[in-house]
């Protein structure tokens, strides 16, 4: 079988990433409108620039969302609103550069291990991505959650489950899951498989949340790769990997529709 294969591109690596997708015959994951200061500055003359260079990706697109201090989850309604802003114009650009996946952070603040927290953080998450996940709909856009310090996978689950909606779905970071939590990957797939339809692969010391290559750090990729394969949902395999010459070194883990040359 064929992988899902995207390149996770930032503003720096673009240009090399879609020239190695073309090659590849794989899709791409935007992660420019990710800042503060792209989606503030002159926004839309980035996205006519890539409306025109994606024009023959032979592959599906993604996109990262805006993720640093993006609290959905708190009791704060004035910081609830300039989330949902911020989202709202993600959504917006994403329908403008025809891309059907877009992936934000829950941002559980995984150091209050507080029941009543957790109860809380759920109800305002599920009040929040309610309203969203509708909004994606209309605009024909899929939303997914992704871990970051996330320590158990019901975190996430739980949003999945409590509003079990077809446009808000989940993205695994696997190098995420390996440094922020003791659980198991085989037990995260197995917790979030009904809602995976994006993954972020990258590896890391086992310290530090570095995006390194495949065969660069403390993952096994060989012992990964399998399980992530075994999965119905048939997810999106992102390389979230720093430098383009660190993704190509990976690709030789993967089954292309096309080889690197």
């Amino acid at each position: 079988m064929i992988d899902r294969v995207l390149f996770g591109a930032s503003l720096q690596t673009f240009n090399e990433c879609l020239q190695l997708a073309r090659q590849c015959g794989v899709g791409m994951e935007i992660q420019a409108f990710a800042y503060p200061q792209v989606l503030d500055g002159d926004w839309k003359a980035l996205v006519k620039k890539y409306q025109r260079a994606l024009v023959d990706l032979p592959g599906e697109r993604a996109m990262h969302g805006p993720f640093l201090d993006m609290s959905s989850g708190t009791p704060d309604p004035l910081i609830r609103d300039v989330v949902k802003r911020r989202m709202l114009h993600t959504i917006d650009i994403a329908s403008q550069l025809s891309v059907r996946t877009i992936v934000f952070h829950a941002n559980y603040i995984a150091s209050i291990r507080n029941d009543t927290y957790r109860r809380e953080w759920l109800a305002y998450e599920i009040d929040f991505w309610g309203p969203m996940a509708e909004r994606a709909a209309q605009s024909g856009v899929t939303l997914t959650l992704e871990n970051m310090w996330e320590f158990d996978p019901n975190i996430i689950a739980d949003v999945l489950r409590g509003l079990h909606h077809p446009n808000l779905k989940a993205c695994l970071d696997v190098g995420h899951a390996t440094l922020f939590s003791d659980v198991p990957i085989k037990t995260w797939l197995e917790v979030l498989a009904p809602y995976l339809v994006h993954l972020h692969l990258n590896n890391n010391p086992g310290t530090v949340d570095e995006h390194r290559g495949f065969d660069d750090g403390v993952i096994d990729y060989e012992a990964v790769l399998p399980m992530l394969r075994e999965l119905k949902t048939h997810p999106a395999f992102s390389l979230e990997i720093g430098d383009v010459e660190s993704i190509r070194r990976s690709l030789h883990h993967l089954h292309l529709p096309q080889p690197i040359k």
